[in-house]
């Protein structure tokens, strides 16, 4: 399937990795675990939030901190929002896409690549 992806200046502002990253916010409830739930670090998880944040005119995940409950992150009304649209734009160039894509696909070696040559270019 194609992999959409919506770039602001050379920031990825939302991508299949990010719209998946808050798949699993809005599942787990919070960063870390949705961070284990992906097997990706809590660090490249908060990054990847942190610039989603940055990104749009309103943060899409919104975090607390500590105290007798505990932490957690949730989507916020735009982050909801965002994660439709994406969702619904990936639908539509899939559905667009899709002929080509298999015209495409018929041009490819049906075993995979070819082994590596490992002859100098240069020689």
């Amino acid at each position: 399937a194609p992999r959409l992806r919506i770039l602001l200046a050379e920031a990825i502002a939302m991508g299949p990795g990010k719209a998946e990253l808050l798949r699993a916010i809005r599942e787990h409830g919070s960063i870390s675990a949705a961070a284990r739930a992906m097997g990706m670090s809590y660090r490249r998880a908060w990054l990847l939030v942190d610039t989603m944040n940055r990104s749009f005119i309103e943060p899409l995940v919104g975090t607390a901190t500590g105290g007798s409950r505990g932490g957690g992150a949730r989507l916020t009304p735009l982050g909801m929002d965002v994660l439709r649209r994406y969702a619904a734009m990936e639908q539509k160039a899939q559905a667009v896409l899709q002929e080509d894509m298999d015209d495409f696909r018929r041009l490819l070696r049906p075993d995979g690549p070819l082994p590596a040559s490992t002859e100098d270019p240069s020689a």
